[in-house]
């Protein structure tokens, strides 16, 4: 059986924007960078402005006079202060990280990504989880105190495994949600529970989703996924693709195994926007299981 890695870390996992965290706490240099600084507006749909140059920015000086209570510090790109907000409506062409991703550079992407995880996390936070009164946001953006009791809550992220299944040989297993149309097909994948390492959440979670063992578990990479507040940690594992599949905790409607010159096939008619009418489509860029895919189809059995 031969191993294989991804060949390039996850798109999502190129992060090359300077989070200048340093600046967070410190109001005055905030307040002298706000009269360059640009803010990336998302609706609460997760949706922004697009063009054909990348995301389009909003001057900070023409939402707000000095740094805005509901706007987060992302960082520093090219000498300017960048922010991100959280809007009711916006005009123009608009799009989203699943849709516009492929068109965006490694930085844009990074501070998307960034974007999409605080905000969202911001959405769900107004209120304290000790005592349910209501929260700031604090150190620009970065944490909320409780009005209560000063206590001070940080972003939280819910760690996430997915997981390649093959057999060791030249068969994959790709499963499709009950929510995604026919013929979408993807990695296994679940999130982390209390107590749990990964390793056994990938044993849990295929276990429940298709109601087979796994062996070989290997790290392949990780990339954060804003949907809302997530982060993917990419497993491959190897399972007998002669074990009956079943359906244990109604999150698969259905499951296959996969030959390698059928995923290289699907992989070179694109994604799931495809309208080839083939028996299957595979995920986008955006994601790491693309990465995961591409690089399984890519190794020799």
């Amino acid at each position: 059986m031969r191993r294989f890695e991804l060949g390039t870390p996850p798109l999502l996992s190129r992060s090359p924007l300077n989070r200048a965290e340093e600046l967070r706490k410190d109001t005055e240099a905030l307040r002298a960078g706000w009269s360059t600084a640009h803010i990336l507006q998302v609706d609460q749909r997760g949706r922004l402005r697009v063009d054909d140059s990348g995301l389009v920015y909003v001057p900070a000086t023409d939402v707000a006079a000095e740094p805005a209570l509901d706007a987060v510090f992302l960082g520093i790109d090219g000498g300017r202060h960048l922010w991100a907000q959280r809007v009711g409506v916006l005009a123009g062409e608009l799009g989203d990280l699943r849709t516009t991703g492929d068109r965006l550079s490694e930085v844009e992407l990074s501070i998307l990504t960034s974007a999409l995880a605080i905000l969202n996390w911001h959405a769900r936070s107004s209120f304290s989880a000790l005592d349910g009164a209501a929260t700031t946001p604090t150190s620009a953006g970065w944490s909320r105190i409780s009005t209560s009791n000063g206590h001070e809550e940080f972003p939280r992220t819910d760690p996430a495994v997915i997981c390649l299944v093959h057999d060791g040989a030249d068969r994959i297993l790709l499963a499709r949600a009950p929510t995604w149309p026919e013929r979408r097909f993807s990695v296994l994948a679940g999130f982390v529970e209390a107590g749990e390492s990964l390793e056994t959440c990938v044993l849990r979670e295929i276990k429940e989703e298709v109601g087979i063992a796994v062996t070989d578990i290997t790290y392949l990479g990780s990339q954060p996924w804003p949907f809302p507040r997530s982060v993917m940690i990419g497993f491959s594992a190897v399972a007998d693709p002669d074990v009956p599949l079943q359906f244990l905790d109604g999150e698969i409607a259905e499951a296959h195994w996969f030959s390698r010159d059928e995923v290289r096939d699907a992989l070179e008619l694109g994604d799931w926007s495809s309208d080839s009418d083939t028996r299957l489509l595979l995920p986008g860029s955006i994601s790491i299981a693309r990465g995961m895919l591409e690089a399984w189809a890519a190794a020799e059995s």
